[in-house]
């Protein structure tokens, strides 16, 4: 139990930071203070500047939220379709219908996530908001296919034909039991999502999708100052850090909440 507690306050410690810097960092940040030399430190900047002398503490405070809230939202956005249709097709007794819902997800899970973004960006030139829908219906068959395949196998219980031959609704029976019954593996997978997105979102703004060259991003700080990484490294490596530390601590999170809910054994007698 104590390394239970010990995993998830250590999980927390990780994302606390990253997630406060994301949310409140752009109240906190306050007028931009003049520019300085490029890759320079001290003078009031105890960060040091970035490639263009800006202060990389204030690129930081404003940098986040563009990272965090895109991911947070695609991987939401991504169980919204996700959802639906993997139960759909789980539920159905049309082996035709199953067929037509979960075959054309295996083409587009044969594009990588990254060129799908790409080849769409190359097109439409989105913005945040567009970048989040990219990278959510990126995301969305491989959830998909994992609620797929957790909702099959609780398909097939007694209970769920218990259900049907009540007259319960679709609805209920679906989303009231089926699930229910997989909200574990929904929130193990949910993990890896979210961590997939925000590689997606920072190697997509690292590339320049989404967000203007200049912007003020944590990936954007990533790819623009790590020519001056060896005279000014905090461009670079604390923008980096934050980035690893919320995609590690969330993955640790939920193994830590997945534990918690684990029976011990012995309790059901």
């Amino acid at each position: 139990m104590k390394q239970k507690h010990t995993r998830s306050l250590f999980a927390l410690g990780l994302i606390i930071l990253p997630l406060l810097l994301a949310l409140v960092g752009p109240f906190m940040a306050g007028p931009a203070a003049p520019r300085a030399v490029s890759f320079s430190s001290g003078d009031g900047h105890w960060l040091g500047t970035d490639f263009s002398g800006r202060d990389v503490w204030h690129q930081v405070l404003l940098g986040g939220r563009s990272v965090v809230i895109v991911a947070i939202a695609a991987t939401a956005l991504a169980y919204l379709v996700a959802i639906p249709l993997g139960l759909a097709a789980a539920l159905t007794r049309r082996t035709w219908l199953e067929e037509a819902l979960m075959r054309p997800l295996d083409v587009v899970i044969a594009v990588p996530s990254l060129l799908l973004v790409l080849l769409v960006a190359a097109t439409l030139t989105p913005g945040p908001a567009g970048l989040t829908v990219l990278v959510g219906l990126a995301a969305a068959p491989d959830a998909a296919r994992v609620v797929h395949a957790a909702a099959v196998e609780i398909s097939s219980r007694p209970a769920v034909e218990a259900l049907r031959m009540q007259g319960e609704s679709w609805w209920r029976t679906a989303i009231g039991y089926v699930a229910r019954s997989m909200r574990r593996t929904l929130a193990a997978d949910a993990g890896i999502r979210l961590t997939g997105a925000l590689y997606l979102v920072a190697t997509a703004a690292f590339l320049g999708v989404g967000v203007q060259p200049d912007a003020a991003d944590w990936a954007v700080m990533v790819d623009r100052n790590r020519t001056g990484l060896f005279l000014q490294p905090w461009a670079v490596v604390v923008p980096a850090l934050l980035i690893a530390a919320l995609s590690m601590g969330t993955n640790l999170l939920f193994d830590a909440a997945l534990q918690h809910q684990t029976p011990r054994k012995g309790a059901a007698r």
